[in-house]
């Protein structure tokens, strides 16, 4: 299968791209693309054994962690530069968390078992398996951290920072109901954060379409875990 046949070229994500062509094409003739995946999709929840391996070419999964009485927070996010599912490259692998598309998503995926045989044939790819688990579980650490210790609004311009990065656009649809579960906090709480932040010019808000208006001064507001991300995905 040529690239010409896939709807989305893989090499739009970061982790295919950085391949070398033979460890591609190990992938390449079993990768299927279709139409975006709306935000809101649960692609597996906890319990569930991943069957699919997803490379987001834009847009968000989420790694959320539901609780007994259905509360949830995000633990990680997974863009352009990484995979969903890494943990099912060695053995079928039931999933720990919640995977949710966050933010409307592109991506090609890739049948598990598939995936395994081809983790099994390369050196590359169980590397990359291995390093791509190890990067969503510094993130949770991070989140966790954050989550403990900073202000909503901190964390709020964090968030905001971190899905901007890593959908690579300054206009997030979100509403504040998924918003507060992804940071874990009431819905009261994101409401009157991001009302400071209107009032204040440094995003806009409206019909659940937030769009950052003064990246630098969201920035001083973050907290200092959106430098550790950074540093962290660079790495």
């Amino acid at each position: 299968m040529e690239l010409s046949t896939i709807e989305f070229n893989p090499l739009g994500n970061g982790l295919l791209a950085s391949l070398p062509h033979n460890d591609f094409r190990l992938l390449l003739p079993h990768l299927i693309s279709g139409g975006p995946i709306a935000q809101g999709t649960v692609l597996t929840e906890a319990g569930d054994e991943i069957d699919q391996v997803y490379f987001p070419l834009s847009g968000m999964i989420s790694l959320v962690i539901v609780m007994k009485d259905g509360k949830a927070i995000e633990t990680a996010t997974v863009g352009r530069e990484g995979m969903f599912g890494a943990a099912s490259g060695f053995d079928p692998y039931k999933s720990k968390v919640r995977g949710i598309v966050q933010v409307q998503m592109n991506a090609v995926r890739i049948s598990s078992a598939q995936f395994r045989k081809a983790v099994a044939a390369s050196r590359v790819l169980q590397r990359l398996c291995v390093s791509d688990t190890e990067a969503l579980l510094a993130q949770a650490r991070v989140t966790a951290a954050c989550n403990a210790l900073h202000k909503v609004e901190a964390r709020l311009c964090r968030w905001l920072l971190q899905t901007s990065e890593v959908t690579d656009s300054d206009t997030i649809t979100l509403t504040q109901e998924f918003l507060s579960e992804m940071l874990g906090v009431r819905r009261t709480s994101v409401t009157e954060a991001a009302g400071k932040l209107q009032t204040d010019g440094i995003i806009g808000y409206s019909r659940g379409i937030i769009k950052i208006l003064d990246r630098r001064a969201m920035e001083a507001m973050s907290c200092e875990c959106l430098q550790t991300l950074r540093e962290q995905r660079a790495f």
